[in-house]
């Protein structure tokens, strides 16, 4: 079974991590969300993971030197020019030549969702397209659909004004699909699956949709990607745990790190505080700094004070500096 995974995007809301690493490669619990998500796949039965790539694909094909992962071949489509969440789906299996069911899965969400579940119940429908749901409390950021009992979908609404959604049931960014689906998007025009193809796919009938309660996070903007790697110390989820200090991180004595991850190779020094942050492989926190609700991929100078920074590697928080909520380097 191929899947394709959407790895195309310039992950804007996560500059200026994303400047030079895309966001799918970005790590979750010492770990790149892209490998991760193949991980998950290999253990649905997927054994073709065709990336669709689109801003700097060669950081991933270094990732992968011999061309697989778990037990998955890879395969690389990059877009000559961007295509769209559609374009880009049928620009990547036809790339791939996928000719039967296959699975797609967004490469900036995370999810202890049972893909081979999802399959089984898209061929058990006789389904074209087939969504993985989750609950929201606002759906006007989402897509949302309207179920019949069945789990046949009546509507889907691309981002509703607040208050006019059918439910509160939203797109996870899971679908199994039909091959017959890439027949509905243009060639080489940007179209978007679920402003274009989706509502096209209801019409007919052809969409259902499963809802389930399973752990699922969208990692794509600072607050989050911060939130799912504290997950993974928290024991909420099923699927991966971490150890809060990878075995490779200098942590010094007298350093106090508080509800964190930190990821190898990364240096505390003695005194410094850092609380509810995350502290990427390579980062550095002076001694007597204070990191509080960060994410650090830089150095944070001696005796600084950072509250809900974002620090890129080569950003700086200069010594006996105080900042709150900045990103260095200075995002345009």
């Amino acid at each position: 079974m191929f899947a394709v995974v959407l790895v195309g995007g310039f992950g804007t809301r996560l500059r200026p991590l994303t400047n030079s690493t895309p966001k799918p490669m970005l790590t979750v619990g010492h770990r790149p969300i892209i490998m991760q998500l193949v991980e998950q796949l290999a253990a649905a039965g997927v054994t073709d993971v065709v990336l669709a790539l689109g801003f700097r694909p060669e950081p991933f094909m270094d990732a992968f030197p011999d061309g697989t992962w778990s037990g998955v071949r890879l395969h690389y489509a990059v877009e000559p020019s961007p295509l769209d969440t559609a374009g880009a789906v049928r620009f990547a299996a036809r790339f791939a030549g996928v000719d039967e069911t296959f699975v797609v899965m967004n490469g900036d969400v995370l999810t202890d969702l049972d893909v081979a579940e999802l399959v089984r119940f898209h061929r058990a429908r006789g389904a074209e397209a087939t969504l993985h749901l989750i609950t929201v409390g606002d759906p006007s950021a989402y897509g949302v659909v309207d179920l019949d009992g069945a789990g046949c979908v009546r509507a889907f609404v691309e981002k509703p004004a607040p208050g006019t959604a059918p439910s509160n049931l939203a797109n996870g960014g899971t679908y199994v699909l039909e091959p017959s689906i890439l027949d509905r998007i243009p060639a080489d025009v940007p179209t978007s699956i679920e402003r274009a193809t989706f509502p096209a796919v209801v019409a007919d009938g052809r969409m259902f949709a499963m809802a389930t309660d399973d752990y699922w996070i969208d990692t794509g903007r600072p607050d989050t990607f911060r939130r799912a790697n504290l997950d993974t110390i928290d024991g909420r989820r099923r699927r991966q745990r971490c150890d809060a200090v990878a075995g490779e991180a200098r942590v010094a004595p007298g350093a106090q790190v508080v509800h964190s991850v930190v990821g190898p190779g990364a240096i505390i020094e003695t005194g410094a505080v850092v609380r509810d942050s995350v502290v990427l492989a390579g980062a550095h926190v002076e001694r007597d700094a204070v990191v509080s609700s960060s994410i650090v991929a830089g150095h944070i100078g001696t005796r600084a004070h950072a509250e809900g920074v974002v620090v890129a590697g080569g950003g700086r928080v200069e010594a006996g500096e105080r900042v709150d909520g900045v990103r260095r380097p200075e995002v345009a």
